[in-house]
């Protein structure tokens, strides 16, 4: 993976929001946080947060030390200052010493301690920001590190890749419970770079925004080099000779997820297909134990949001008329997956894979 870090783009982020009265912290917590969110192996839409510790002068015009980060809703790779909402640090990191707090008096505390009330609703995990000591703090869910922590032997192989520079956390569920985990995880190994969080995601922490995102890409970098040793080839099925072309199987596929069919009127409400395939995607669609392996799981809650949790898996499409079976199979459902769902991924032998929505930014997998 490489950097997207560029001092000269750095700067002018300073420049331009320092002209709008925005800090040089949270200009370039905007630069680093835009440059993680704009790459998909990073982190999608609606997943990951970043946050800077920092001063900002409060209505009477005096200093408040502060956390600001990312806001409910906001998408990292187009966030705006406003979307890294300002929260008083020092009444946060009292609520360390609870021994439980509900979610719904975590979202009050938070907002009640806002410096600006009309601000979006900071990250679920503000507090596990909060009681980390660093000034930068980077979370992403990347798929290559997922990739790792989802194994069931996540533990050791993480260790392999990270040794020592990285903190290891057992999963807990965002909120409280998981940010006094992280913390006390961290009081034990102080010098560590980053925290991995088994079947969660990734942090990495920095005294500049250049560290902890530095940190965040040579740890990613380092765990996509290490999934290719040692990993199974998958044994591929035996599939027909004749299949029906993807110019066949399209108008079947769109047909079968139209959101409203007038027979009367002959019209209906279509949604926009967006089908990929390559050597990779074919690889894996066509595997002999495609039903068993494609009904796992995604790697991480964040695809859900975008493709479901499972793909449907259609039959190899036959030619002509034949192709008909496809479409009652797809209205009808599987003994493995549900009839077809918007924002779905369908997975078909010898084509690829397609899903659907009724707009092109929402169609993206």
């Amino acid at each position: 993976m490489k950097s997207g870090w560029v001092d000269a783009d750095a700067a002018r982020m300073v420049e331009q929001y320092g002209a709008k009265g925005v800090n040089a912290d949270v200009a370039l917590r905007v630069y680093t946080s835009r440059l993680l969110g704009r790459d998909p192996a990073l982190v999608l839409h609606g997943g990951g947060n970043t946050s800077v510790k920092t001063t900002v002068k409060d209505q009477l015009g005096e200093d408040v030390d502060v956390i600001c980060i990312k806001g409910s809703g906001w998408d990292m790779g187009a966030i705006e200052p406003a979307g890294l909402p300002a929260v008083k640090l020092a009444p946060l990191r009292k609520l360390r010493a609870l021994d439980k707090l509900s979610d719904e008096d975590m979202v009050n505390y938070q907002r009640i301690n806002l410096l600006d009330s009309t601000s979006p609703n900071p990250s679920v995990e503000t507090l596990l920001h909060a009681f980390l000591p660093h000034k930068f703090i980077d979370h992403v869910h990347s798929t290559a590190v997922l990739a790792l922590t989802d194994q069931p032997d996540n533990k050791a192989l993480v260790q392999e890749v990270y040794g020592d520079r990285v903190a290891y956390v057992p999963y807990t569920i965002p909120g409280f419970a998981l940010a006094k985990s992280v913390a006390d995880v961290f009081d034990k190994s102080p010098k560590v770079e980053g925290l991995v969080l088994l079947q969660h995601g990734i942090f990495t922490v920095g005294a500049t925004a250049q560290q902890a995102y530095g940190r965040m890409i040579e740890f990613v970098t380092l765990a996509e080099e290490r999934l290719p040793r040692q990993r199974k080839s998958l044994v591929q099925a035996r599939l027909p000779a004749n299949l029906a072309s993807v110019p066949e199987i399209a108008p079947i596929l769109r047909g079968a997820v139209a959101i409203e069919k007038n027979a009367m009127a002959g019209t209906a409400k279509r949604q926009l297909l967006d089908f990929r395939t390559n050597a990779q995607i074919l690889n894996y669609v066509n595997g002999a134990e495609l039903a068993r392996y494609s009904q796992v799981g995604v790697v991480t809650p964040d695809h859900t949001i975008r493709t479901k949790n499972w793909p449907v898996i259609v039959p190899a499409p036959l030619p002509g008329g034949q192709s008909s079976f496809t479409l009652n199979y797809l209205l009808n459902g599987s003994p493995t997956s549900a009839p077809l769902t918007a924002g779905q991924v369908y997975a078909f032998p010898a084509g690829g894979v397609a899903s659907f929505s009724i707009t092109v930014v929402r169609n993206f997998f």
